[in-house]
């Protein structure tokens, strides 16, 4: 005996008929009255009295039927926990990201968890890529929001979009306007962060491939709004993704070149913990992050990026 056999059990006893039984449950007469026969059998009892206008329950089938409705009921209160548990979202949500994307992102995704999920105590992080790397290793985060590391560790991800690379200077530092060459990078000094990951690690990476040596004049591991203003204060230059100084750019504070030869570009991706599986909740959430990447992309307020559906040829990626 299962829960089909109680549900078509319940069903004949509700129409006192085999035959509108089979009807509305699209089944042959001969089908529904063999299955009660063997049910009856297994369970070595009548449950149906027969007569000529139909069917109806001895005093065994009686007591099933009521087993029959509580299996229902517990049935249909499962689903809707089920479904009603999605609707409200994890209890608790912790979402990190880089300055820049969380710059970009956590305004706009925050409106939209907290209308879909009102009940979900969200909590956004900001950090750079080794704290956030050390947080996933932990178990701290639900999502990070990243540009995808030479050596993801601790993670899982799927990749989002790829975005454009570029070098920032004092508005007066170049003569020129055209991208400059990634050989430059040799001659120029730049202002960068002291950990092996993130954009040091990338420009670690090209000068290795392009046989030149970094030219550091300043490490910082603050915020990239520290290392835009000691850029602004001619303190040198740095490379940042171009979204990240839109402003500053338009305003003439700062200057954005793109890099090429090869053209440079990260990869941004949605990570999770390596040893954890994603909850239906959580990964409900990481379709929300990316459909909003796609609007970003798409209407143009994350410049400089593309959302990738298939590897990008002709370009050379520095997952740094």
């Amino acid at each position: 005996m299962n829960s089909d056999d109680l549900e078509m059990f319940a069903h004949v006893a509700k129409t006192g008929s085999f035959s509108r039984t089979a009807m509305e449950l699209g089944a042959n007469q001969s089908t529904i009255s063999r299955r009660i026969g063997l049910l009856e059998a297994e369970l070595g009892v009548r449950l149906f009295r027969r007569s000529g206008r139909g069917v109806g329950l001895t005093e065994r089938g009686e007591q099933l039927l009521g087993y029959a409705l509580t299996l229902e009921r517990t049935l249909d209160e499962a689903g809707k926990a089920m479904r009603n548990g999605d609707e409200r979202g994890p209890a608790n949500l912790t979402i990190a990201a880089q300055p820049t994307i969380a710059r970009i992102m956590f305004g706009q995704l925050g409106h939209r968890l907290k209308a879909r999920y009102p009940d979900t105590r969200i909590r956004f992080v900001e950090g750079l890529a080794s704290q956030i790397l050390r947080r996933l290793s932990d178990g701290d985060l639900d999502l990070a929001v990243m540009y995808v590391p030479e050596h993801p560790g601790a993670m899982q991800h799927d990749v989002l979009l790829t975005e454009d690379i570029c070098l920032v200077t004092p508005p007066d530092y170049m003569p020129d306007d055209g991208p400059v060459g990634v050989h430059a990078l040799g001659n120029i000094p730049l202002i960068l962060p002291s950990t092996h990951h993130g954009l040091r690690l990338l420009v670690e990476t090209l000068a290795a491939r392009h046989g030149f040596t970094p030219n550091i004049a300043l490490e910082c591991d603050g915020s990239i709004s520290l290392t835009k203003r000691l850029v602004m204060e001619r303190c040198g230059c740095t490379v940042l993704p171009a979204a990240s100084v839109v402003e500053e750019a338009a305003a003439g504070r700062l200057r954005c070149f793109p890099l090429v030869s090869p053209v440079v570009r990260r990869d941004v991706a949605i990570a999770w913990p390596q040893n954890r599986s994603m909850p239906e909740g959580v990964w409900n959430v990481a379709q929300m992050i990316r459909e909003l990447a796609a609007e970003l992309v798409g209407n143009g307020a994350w410049p400089g990026t593309t959302m990738l559906t298939s590897d990008t040829t002709g370009l050379t990626r520095s997952n740094g």
